[in-house]
């Protein structure tokens, strides 16, 4: 047992930790638990004893302290109904009792502004305390701009990764989590983590890239991480099984888009026993071998599911697993069972032929005209065959070998999985990823995340997890209403606008009135499966 020290970059403060080391049986491995101690005094060096966190005092979190509701003390009619459907999902979902667990001092400034973040789409912070006077919500007071930047800095990392660790605790166990990146776009040059990097929507300002893990069955979200802009999807598949660790995850399933593909990588969810569906490229040499062995087999009857319009196999094979072990000094060597699969899909085919001649279209136009886009450098000289003569001009001839060789595989697809082995159960777990880059959609879209407009990193990380808070509300309810076929009939907007316009009355000596509540509204509450209004 020993101490050890670790210093918070953005904060410049020193934490000290009891170290405790021990023995791993299942990963063969010296592991080490560690507690905290308390911060390291600058001036002395001594370590000074940490409060707890509800003992903490700040602006915020004294304003928060409320022993229970407000008297009635004048007449006010307010909208209640979408901020009831809230208060029941924080109940369903456990975010009420985790949030006030690990921000007892500001959950209820955190619910609200994330309530607010979900009703009015792409409204700035600045129209809260317009929308606060007509709204119930769970601070029921004004959160000016002023507070909500000490709202946001007073949100730390411990706070944070306890509510990813409870969250995650409510999660059901065999599940596959889908995990994913996407880049968000800054104006700001003093935050840290702002790079230039290769950004997937083609911006060309600096950005951070933020890494999402989902339920793959709950359809909810439970853990970020934000990372540097110049970061690549590769790299952060071994941080993602260290921090695994960290939170006692155990015996994670991860579902990975193909661009976390690395042999380091599967050699990491290998060592750390944990499950995964990875999509891979068709490139890849034994991915080669093998569909050129099954290209017959996949346009077979017997191989086709209807449902997902694709025929399927299933081939096993032998992972060539390495791991270093720095205590031996030596590199272990095994080979590990692992299944590919391969699918065909026609309607893929099509699409994919029509999107590269699409493509190729757009990179001849470019040649032609002198544009260049960074992004498909490669691509012109891998296609195309550009020559310049003083009589002739330029001339552009297309590479017939290349774009044969891209049309050998137009409907083919490959995942890499070491549990399942059936092709369509892989597929349907595989296609479940798709709520993540949806829910980039809506943090971008809806939640107004698709710029960056803080001054600080203290407010960039408190802000990022209030939005992610609200995410958690925004993906129960599209879940609940793609299950009850809701999307029919209401778009997101609508259905929200049909409850909100529900009111509370309130008067003094008289209570709480609750306006009328439709049928129309109460089927709604059912089909989301939360309880309607009453008092």
């Amino acid at each position: 047992m020993g101490i050890v020290y670790h210093t918070n970059k953005q904060t410049g403060i020193t934490y000290a930790y009891e170290n405790k080391a021990y023995w791993d049986k299942e990963k063969q491995q010296s592991r080490s638990k560690r507690k905290l101690i308390g911060k390291v005094d600058p001036t002395t060096g001594k370590i000074v004893p940490t409060r707890p966190y509800k003992k903490r005092e700040s602006s915020i979190g004294e304003r928060s302290k409320k022993p229970g509701p407000l008297p009635i003390t004048r007449m006010k009619r307010s909208f209640y109904g979408a901020s009831h459907l809230f208060d029941e999902i924080g109940k369903i979902t456990g975010v009420f009792d985790d949030l006030k667990g690990c921000f007892p001092d500001t959950y209820r400034q955190i619910l609200s502004v994330a309530y607010y973040l979900i009703l009015e789409e792409n409204n700035s912070l600045s129209r809260f305390s317009h929308w606060q006077k007509l709204h119930i919500h769970p601070y029921s007071d004004d959160i000016p701009s002023q507070r909500s930047s000490e709202l946001f800095q007073s949100i730390d990392e411990e706070g944070r990764m306890s509510f990813f660790e409870k969250q995650a605790k409510r999660r059901i166990e065999q599940e596959y989590w889908a995990f994913d990146t996407t880049s968000i776009s800054s104006y700001s040059d003093i935050l840290s983590q702002v790079k230039k990097g290769k950004n997937k929507e083609h911006d060309r300002l600096p950005q951070i890239n933020l890494a999402l893990l989902f339920g793959e069955q709950s359809g909810l979200p439970f853990y970020y991480r934000k990372l540097p802009g110049n970061i690549s999807d590769v790299s952060t598949v071994k941080q993602l099984v260290r921090e695994f660790d960290i939170l006692g995850y155990k015996k994670v399933k991860v579902v990975l888009d193909r661009g976390f593909y690395s042999k380091n990588n599967i050699n990491a969810l290998y060592q750390n026993h944990q499950k995964f569906i990875i999509g891979i490229k068709l490139g890849l040499q034994y991915v080669k071998t093998v569909l050129d062995e099954e290209r017959e087999n996949l346009k077979l009857w017997s191989n086709l599911q209807t449902q997902f319009g694709a025929y399927g196999v299933c081939r096993t094979i032998e992972w060539d697993y390495e791991q270093e072990r720095p205590y031996k000094g030596d590199v272990l060597k095994e080979k590990r069972r692992a299944y590919l699969l391969l699918f065909y899909n026609p309607e893929k085919a099509a699409k994919d032929q029509a999107d590269m001649n699409e493509y190729l279209t757009g990179l001849y136009n470019d040649l032609k005209e002198g544009r260049h886009r960074d992004y498909c450098a490669k691509d012109y000289s891998k296609y195309f065959e550009v020559t310049e003569t003083p009589k002739r001009g330029r001339k552009i001839e297309p590479k017939e070998e290349a774009m044969l060789a891209a049309a050998k595989n137009y409907g083919y697809f490959a995942l890499l999985s070491n549990e399942v082995k059936d092709p369509y159960t892989a597929l349907s777990i595989y296609r479940s990823k798709d709520v993540v880059e949806k829910a980039f959609g809506n943090l971008k879209d809806r939640l107004n995340f698709r710029r960056i407009q803080v001054s600080s990193e203290l407010s960039l990380n408190g802000k990022l997890f209030v939005e992610f808070v609200a995410l958690i509300y925004l993906s129960y309810v599209k879940k609940k209403m793609q299950e009850a076929n809701l999307f029919e009939k209401w778009t997101l907007q609508g259905l929200l606008d049909e409850l909100d316009t529900i009111e509370l009355f309130e008067a003094p000596e008289h209570g709480r009135i609750l306006g009328e509540v439709t049928k129309k509204q109460v089927e709604i509450y059912q089909s989301l499966e939360v309880q309607p209004p009453s008092l």
